[in-house]
């Protein structure tokens, strides 16, 4: 087969995994995991066949014209470059272990079939985002997956939690996708194609008329999507889906396409200064802000959700000062130990029995329980801890790196302010990084909470799928370090020594530090368990989630308010736990901003509407019905009644006749 012939396969081999899945899944159930698994593993080895065809040279491009519009055409088009080869072969790494997992994962889930399906379609959605050539081609995917997400995140749809966190994520991506829609069609009008390729030369040409505010109208869609400051709050919630879900949507798929859409169409967004700064400057906050509200967190997946939300602004930071080398590596490093540290959160559930979803501050002696789950969880929490000499530490070195050669002067494809805010915010996350970490390892390994009862071990298809990414999570950054610039823009991603110093040495110092903490804080504890943990009477990890979520009062999340006095969290934040806990209160600022108004005028309009235009229209029947009263009292059936009126009418009329004709 042809290179093209296989990059067509890729996507579409889960698509129809998944069509399948959803037509067998009721009359031959034995099918459904077959169907989930082996179409998307079968991606996985052809994308990773196509990487190793396309092998880091010149991008393969292929298209075809999907439809006459009369003006800018659209074509199915495939430009698969050293960015797109390899970020294909993370999301088909990343499916295919989710789909493995989740065959023990939802073992007894009534609705497995339609979840295997929509994490397939889900999948192949994000391919074609991967490989497409044409934008708007790439708009489909794009909103499939939202689809897909809202779906998946609402899987235990019986909870209020679930349903409101699917709502929410679906809104939120959408108020991006809005700008997002319009800078694409005003990319397209400038550049008179949807085609990358086009695009691309068109900006290289100096071609495009309008580039500040297409940056920041697509800008706005890479936030919703990719959980960017502000419209990142739908993420933390999303985690009241099935935990396979959030590893997916966290690692390769989702979050993960808006940074790669930019390191696609980077030329543009470096077309504008002002853009580059406004992104270095969204990407800074979201770095600083969510590793604060991560170190206030008590439910581990929360946790891992503003972890993630983190790690996307160190990605965009990179894109911030134009290295999209360093971007997509950390994009690969983070999607190898991201879905390790998910998935390994989902085993924890599972052993912990905990009435809240995985309340860190009510685990008990798991370490001895789970040892697959704890010990590669330790790799996956070094790497996104960014200590040598795991995955994390070299792709972040490469963010931070390129930022120091921006200040110092040594590119100019970035302004230095955007460089100086991307080092800073940089730097500080990686202590708050490190902080976070070192508090969930200890809180969830060795902890002070109520012993749960042991459930038994884990099903086969969990533990192995942890060691399988625990592997990269080890060993890829110091191999694709010296690889990933011949496939990329052939710029050294190499650590540099000064970054690599300062970040190493403030990641180590926030782990002692952090250490030191929960030291204080346990030898100043009450000896007494911090509250009894009900008692699971068994069954598989997907129903402990959704018992976790049903029994969650008052609202998912505000387990992050309960006290624990060994919560090193606490006594680091001081009075900023608080609102960091609460997210700085940023949904509340959205309700006060935005809901309260809207609800306000759809209150002014409901008025309106019953009280002047309902009026209205009462009044212009109630003048009929009068009259039709009227008519109806009159009609007695009496014949005399109507000889006299007859008459009276008649003499009537003659007395105007005559004293017409007297006038006249």
């Amino acid at each position: 087969m042809t290179t093209t012939t296989l990059a067509v396969l890729v996507p579409l081999l889960p698509f129809l995994g998944a069509v399948a899945g959803l037509l067998l899944g009721r009359t031959a159930p034995g099918f459904v995991r077959p169907l989930a698994v082996l179409p998307t593993l079968t991606a996985l080895v052809l994308a990773a066949l196509v990487a190793v065809r396309q092998g880091g040279d010149a991008a393969v491009d292929a298209a075809t014209e999907l439809t006459p519009t009369g003006s800018v055409p659209i074509e199915l088009a495939l430009h698969i470059d050293g960015f797109a080869a390899l970020v294909a072969v993370l999301v088909g790494l990343v499916a295919s272990c989710v789909q493995i997992y989740s065959t023990g994962y939802l073992r007894d889930d009534p609705r497995y079939p339609s979840y295997a399906a929509l994490v397939s379609l889900f999948t192949s959605a994000m391919l074609l985002v991967v490989y497409s050539g044409d934008l708007m081609v790439l708009l489909v995917g794009w909103e499939v997956m939202g689809i897909c997400s809202y779906f998946l995140v609402g899987h235990y749809w019986e909870t209020p939690q679930a349903r409101a966190a699917s709502l929410k994520a679906f809104l939120v991506t959408k108020l991006g996708d809005v700008p997002f829609l319009i800078g694409l069609f005003a990319l397209a009008t400038d550049a008179g194609s949807f085609r990358v390729t086009r695009i691309l030369g068109t900006v290289a040409s100096g071609g495009l008329d309008h580039s500040t505010l297409i940056a920041l109208l697509l800008l706005a869609g890479v936030a919703g999507k990719s959980a960017q400051f502000p419209l990142h709050t739908w993420l933390p919630d999303a985690m009241a889906g099935p935990t396979p879900v959030s590893a997916l949507i966290h690692a390769a798929t989702m979050v993960a396409a808006g940074v790669y859409f930019i390191a696609r169409l980077l030329p543009v967004f470096e077309a504008s200064q002002a853009a580059m700064v406004v992104m270095a400057v969204m990407a800074a906050v979201t770095m600083a802000g969510s590793a604060l509200a991560a170190l206030a967190q008590d439910d581990i997946k929360r946790v891992l959700a503003y972890s993630t939300i983190g790690q996307l602004g160190y990605m965009t930071g990179a894109l911030a000062v134009a290295d999209r080398g360093a971007a997509v590596f950390h994009l690969l490093s983070h999607g190898a130990f991201k879905a390790l540290l998910f998935l390994a959160a989902g085993v924890i559930i599972h052993a912990a029995g905990t009435n809240s979803l995985a309340a860190m501050s009510r685990m008990r002696n798991l370490r001895d329980r789970i040892p697959d789950a704890y010990w590669t969880m330790t790799v996956a929490l070094l790497a996104l801890a960014a200590i040598p000499p795991f995955s994390g530490f070299f792709s972040k070195e490469a963010v931070l790196g390129v930022a120091e050669h921006v200040v110092t002067g040594h590119t100019e494809h970035a302004p230095a302010a955007a460089g100086w805010i991307v080092l800073v915010a940089g730097l500080v996350t990686a202590v708050l990084t490190a902080a976070y970490a070192m508090r969930l390892w200890l809180l969830a390994f060795r902890g002070r909470g109520t012993e749960a009862p042991d459930h038994g071990r884990q099903p086969l298809t969990m533990t192995v799928v942890l060691w399988v990414l625990a592997v990269p999570s080890l060993a890829l950054g110091g191999f694709a370090f010296r690889v990933l610039p011949d496939w990329f823009d052939g710029r050294d991603l190499g650590p540099t020594l000064t970054t690599s110093v300062l970040g190493t040495g403030l990641a180590v110092a926030g782990g002692i530090v952090t250490y030191a903490a929960w030291r204080h804080t346990t030898a100043h504890a009450a000896r007494v368990p911090l509250g009894a943990v009900a008692a699971h009477p068994g069954g598989d990890a997907a129903r402990v989630e959704a018992e976790a979520i049903a029994t969650h009062e008052p609202a998912y999340g505000d387990i992050a308010h309960a006290p624990d006095p060994a919560d090193p969290g606490r006594l680091l934040l001081g009075p900023l736990h608080r609102h960091a806990a609460a997210g700085f209160h940023l949904d509340a600022v959205y309700t006060a901003l935005f809901v309260r108004p809207v609800r306000a005028g759809a209150s002014l309009v409901r008025f309106l509407d019953r009280e002047v235009v309902e009026t209205y229209v009462r009044g212009a029947g109630a003048l009929p019905r009068w009259l039709g009263t009227a008519v109806r009292r009159s009609q007695t059936g009496n014949v005399q009644t109507y000889v006299s009126a007859l008459l009276a009418g008649t003499v009537v009329l003659a007395v105007a006749v005559v004293l017409v004709a007297t006038g006249a």
